[in-house]
């Protein structure tokens, strides 16, 4: 019997009701009264703290507030490092076109021929190319054309600066050409017949990229036109320009001679490089 008593008086406490009056001070006139109970208090907290913990996390994680949680990054450092990432990439692609320019100089410093002839082989681009170059020297057009502006350059005081790619090159000696550009044979250059001593001139504005002495070709250096274009001047008797010099176009960098172990008399061998692939010098420069 006592147990059974017990539950309708817990069920009463529950829902017994309050009410709650707001009364001035001086006057006891009540203003506002609010009846209510136990289960509609403790249901109006509920709602609270809901409505406290929706606003709270709203607030963290879609407001700058959220920077101040421990652990959590801020804006700021985000874009960081995202720029950060971004100019990683950036330079790990340009130390990787640096890698294959420089390795393409020392292949032009070392004469290693057969890795480049090899290259040249694999590229059929290249080999495009030279094909191309073959079938439109055969046009009969085409040579009466090249034969029509050779007569008129006779008379041109300017005929050693040649307009190509909206850059104006100069040739570096004038002379006869007793070797030239043949990739069956692995020479990658032109070797003009000049008297020692004759300036060489810069085909191009650039940096001094290298210049030093070897005993297989003389006295050398390598200009740096920038786009991956260098050019090389090697048997020289004497070299005017030292290494990171800036020249101008058409500067004298040097004087020709047949130093080294390699030279079959007064000449200039001259090479051309881009993207580090040979091209022929005659193509786009005249040393008559």
């Amino acid at each position: 019997m006592s147990s059974t008593s017990k539950r309708p008086v817990k069920k009463k406490k529950s829902l017994q009701k309050y009410k709650v009056i707001v009364s001035d001070e001086e006057t006891f006139e009540e203003i506002i009264s609010l009846k209510t109970n136990n289960f509609q208090l403790f249901l109006l907290a509920f709602l609270y703290t809901i409505l406290v913990i929706i606003f709270s996390t709203t607030i963290i994680f879609f407001t700058q507030v959220r920077e101040y949680v421990p652990g959590y990054p801020s804006t700021d450092l985000l874009l960081a490092a995202a720029k950060i990432t971004v100019k990683a990439d950036s330079l790990e692609r340009q130390l990787a076109l640096n890698d294959q320019f420089f390795t393409a100089i020392e292949g032009v410093l070392r004469g290693d021929s057969k890795e480049t002839a090899q290259r040249l082989q694999e590229d059929s681009l290249i080999q495009n190319d030279f094909k191309n170059a073959k079938i439109v020297a055969t046009i009969p057009q085409d040579s009466i054309l090249r034969a029509y502006v050779d007569n008129e350059d006779k008379f041109n005081l300017t005929r050693n600066q040649l307009l190509i790619d909206s850059k104006s090159y100069y040739s570096p000696v004038k002379g006869v050409v007793t070797d030239g550009f043949d990739i069956e044979n692995n020479h990658f250059a032109v070797d003009v017949s000049v008297d020692i001593g004759t300036p060489v001139k810069a085909i191009l504005a650039g940096t001094v990229l290298f210049s030093e002495w070897s005993v297989e070709t003389g006295h050398v250096i390598l200009l740096d036109h920038g786009e991956n274009l260098i050019s090389v001047y090697k048997h020289n008797s004497k070299i005017l320009k030292s290494q990171n010099e800036n020249v101008k176009a058409g500067e004298v960098i040097a004087f020709s001679g047949e130093e080294g172990v390699l030279s079959s008399g007064p000449h200039l061998h001259f090479e051309i490089w881009k993207n580090g692939l040979p091209i022929d010098p005659e193509t786009i420069l005249s040393f008559e």
